[in-house]
């Protein structure tokens, strides 16, 4: 398994059942109705997901999707596959090409047991690829990013499968820099990741996780401080600050919760914890969450983080 997988599998096992944001709470009810295999078994006995297994085992995931969970899959049949253009479905499968596959399949894939009334009441639902996935209902039925779902809650020991008509492919996204700029909000800390020379290993394949104080949050720093520390002599310093604020992996908030601390690129950990409903890192407020990005997620926080 590679260093990605290893990533995903170690925070697949960090998911904490406790709902965020606004998301339904799994239906745990269910857990140990129907079929007493786990999702890669019954998909296997099903007979009309060959190409999905074979292209999770192609991917390294089998381990994972046999593992504790719960998960709910969004199950693409073997003629949903068969709609993607031949070249490109053989083209996945290739070594060269894991990581891509990977992003395709964790973006079917939900931490949680969501059955499909919990479904139909989301507006989306966060995949393990950290890519939100839109749920919407019209009188055609029930799409999930503009997939329809055509058989719904088959129970598994280790989560719930909804069958889907087609392939889910996940939308293009910035990277962390390129989703910061966008947002207009991060002037301060682009000019600090600038300064400290960390804008190209923010752009880069990652995953990482980063904590992002706003120009706001910047603000609440004694006068002078962001100045101070812009000059070259400090770059040190601003580097130590800032890479206290990221974390290598992806911990979205579920996960944040349920680990309660992650080791930051600076070396000391952050603590997690909900204080009101709300999650929090070191004191600061997290007041946005789980905004993905191609090389991982962002967390906005309302305060900077200093380091001991």
């Amino acid at each position: 398994m590679n260093a990605r997988n290893l990533i995903l599998v170690s925070a697949l096992a960090a998911l904490n059942p406790i709902a965020f944001a606004q998301q339904p709470k799994p239906a745990e009810a269910a857990a140990k109705k129907g079929s007493a295999q786990d999702l890669v078994d019954t998909a296997i006995a099903a007979g009309s997901f060959t190409t999905l297994v074979t292209a999770v085992k192609a991917a390294g995931l089998v381990e994972a999707l046999k593992g504790d969970g719960p998960f709910t899959v969004f199950a693409p049949t073997d003629a949903a596959f068969a709609k993607l253009d031949k070249a490109t479905l053989t083209a996945l499968l290739l070594p060269q090409n894991q990581a891509q596959l990977t992003k395709i399949l964790t973006y079917h894939v939900v931490p949680g047991r969501f059955d499909a009334k919990q479904v139909v009441a989301s507006k989306s639902l966060t995949t393990l690829a950290g890519i939100d996935l839109p749920v919407r209902t019209d009188d055609h039925g029930v799409f999930v990013g503009n997939v329809n779902v055509i058989k719904t809650d088959i129970a598994t020991k280790n989560g719930i499968i909804h069958v889907v008509d087609a392939v889910i492919l996940p939308p293009e996204l910035p990277s962390i820099v390129e989703l910061a700029s966008k947002a207009g909000s991060f002037k301060t800390l682009l000019a600090a990741a600038k300064a400290a020379g960390l804008v190209e290993a923010l752009s880069g394949d990652g995953p990482l996780t980063v904590f992002a104080p706003t120009d706001a949050a910047f603000a609440k720093l004694p006068k002078g401080t962001v100045e101070s520390l812009l000059l070259p002599e400090n770059l040190a310093k601003l580097q130590t600050i800032l890479k206290y604020h990221v974390v290598a992996g992806r911990v979205d908030a579920r996960a944040a919760i349920g680990a309660g601390k992650a080791a930051t690129l600076m070396g000391q950990e952050l603590t997690f914890e909900i204080r009101e409903g709300r999650l929090c890192v070191n004191g600061a407020n997290v007041v946005a969450n789980d905004l993905p990005a191609r090389n991982g997620v962002v967390h906005v926080i309302d305060a900077v983080i200093l380091p001991n």
